[in-house]
């Protein structure tokens, strides 16, 4: 992502018939266009963003003479889906989580125009040619995460019936076979139940180790984390390769190895495929286990729809009593992210060409100075010795000759 770059601010000055010495008039350049990601709930993927991954916006218009300032840079409307979590690409915070059709926010602002020889005039220096560059737009790179945002999240083992169940109560149409992976991407349905609608997420099914990303276990975990109430769908004819006891324990151990957050949500046990002799046979074993545990279990069949109509009524109570969670992740980013400030603190590092100085207030400063302007030259050196630049070079060891980078200028250090 990068932002429109400052236009520059112009040096001019008025020439007008019997005005000799008009003055300086010089105006300031447009303001660089931000980037602003948009929630469209037309958007259902991140897809388009696999094929376009640079984002830039307009650039400010220059100053000219008169006074005229430069156009600002249009921004760039990025258009995500509702659920996209933005994290700044080096340090992994969350700069903004969007959940809302039509909410937006800045991502990377774009640079203040220049200002021109105008702002420059004093009394006793009353023809500036000082104007400034335009300051640069931020850039950086993101990550993008989509989170599906649905009520109810249904979690199992795979093959566990969960794309059945979902098929069962809404108009969605998943793929189903009676193979494991059958589904590899979440599926949304609204369900009518109580008098009351509600989206429920078929999230693929999890296997153990999932929490540290075996398969595609943080693909598929991240977009439980939305949910109010989870469905624990369990396939009660086994015995498979897991009964449906140590299925159970499986998958809320992957829960809570992920998230307690998740491990903390309200639970219902869908006890499916009620329709096989087989799962007969294991349910009284499971009654007493899931008695015991104090978990609400429904047997049911999610071909036949036996028992579908008690879950999906418990499920509608639970909505109607469970408080509001807040879908948005805490946003991390600071102020400075977004608006440049004083920072009086330097950072001196010695490298192999000499030394890097940082510092964001030193950095703009330098980069909006036209260095081939001597007015202009004499400012920023100023600016430094005020900012108190050349002493902590010589703290730092700086000798006369060596090469001193500030952002991408490089200067020759000399000691006044």
């Amino acid at each position: 992502m990068k932002a429109g770059d400052g236009g520059n601010g112009a040096s001019a000055f008025r020439r007008e018939k019997f005005v000799p010495k008009g003055g300086p008039s010089g105006g300031d350049g447009g303001h660089g266009g931000d980037i602003v990601f948009v929630v469209d709930a037309g958007l259902s993927t991140l897809l388009d963003f696999r094929y376009q991954r640079h984002f830039r916006a307009q650039r400010g218009g220059h100053g000219q003479g008169s006074n005229m300032k430069g156009a600002d840079g249009e921004d760039l409307l990025v258009k995500v889906p509702p659920g996209t979590v933005v994290r700044d690409a080096d340090t992994g915070d969350v700069l903004a989580d969007l959940t809302d059709p039509g909410q937006r926010t800045v991502i990377v602002k774009g640079g203040r125009g220049g200002r021109g020889n105008a702002h420059f005039a004093t009394p006793t220096h009353k023809a500036p040619r000082l104007a400034e560059n335009g300051e640069p737009g931020q850039e950086r790179w993101v990550v993008l995460e989509l989170k599906v945002i649905a009520d109810v999240g249904l979690v199992g083992l795979p093959n566990a019936g969960k794309s059945t169940l979902l098929a069962a109560v809404s108009a969605a149409r998943p793929k189903i076979a009676d193979y494991p992976f059958t589904t590899l991407t979440p599926n949304l349905g609204v369900v009518s139940a109580g008098g009351r609608s509600f989206v429920l997420a078929d999230i693929p099914g999890l296997i153990e180790g999932a929490h540290e990303g075996v398969g595609l276990g943080h693909d598929f975990l991240r977009h439980v984390e939305r949910t109010r109430i989870l469905i624990h769908v369990l396939d009660a004819a086994g015995p498979g390769e897991e009964t449906p006891i140590q299925a159970y324990e499986a998958i809320n151990r992957e829960l809570s190895l992920y998230s307690q957050a998740l491990a903390r949500k309200k639970q219902v046990i869908a006890l499916n495929k009620m329709d096989l002799p087989s799962a007969r046979e294991n349910l009284p074993g499971l009654v007493r286990y899931f008695q015991h545990l104090g978990q609400e279990y429904f047997p049911l069949s999610a071909v036949s729809g036996e028992g579908i109509s008690a879950l999906l009524e418990r499920v509608t109570q639970l909505l109607n009593s469970l408080p509001a969670e807040p879908l948005q992740e805490k946003a991390h980013k600071k102020e400075a992210i977004f608006r440049a400030s004083f920072e009086p603190e330097l950072v001196i590092q010695k490298t192999e060409e000499g030394f890097l100085v940082q510092g964001k207030d030193l950095e703009r400063a330098v980069a909006m100075t036209p260095l081939e302007n001597e007015e202009a030259l004499e400012r920023l050196q100023s600016h430094l010795r005020k900012l108190g630049v050349n002493r902590a070079l010589t703290e730092a060891g700086a000798q006369e000759g060596d090469t001193v980078r500030i952002g991408r200028f490089r200067f020759t250090y000399y000691n006044d």
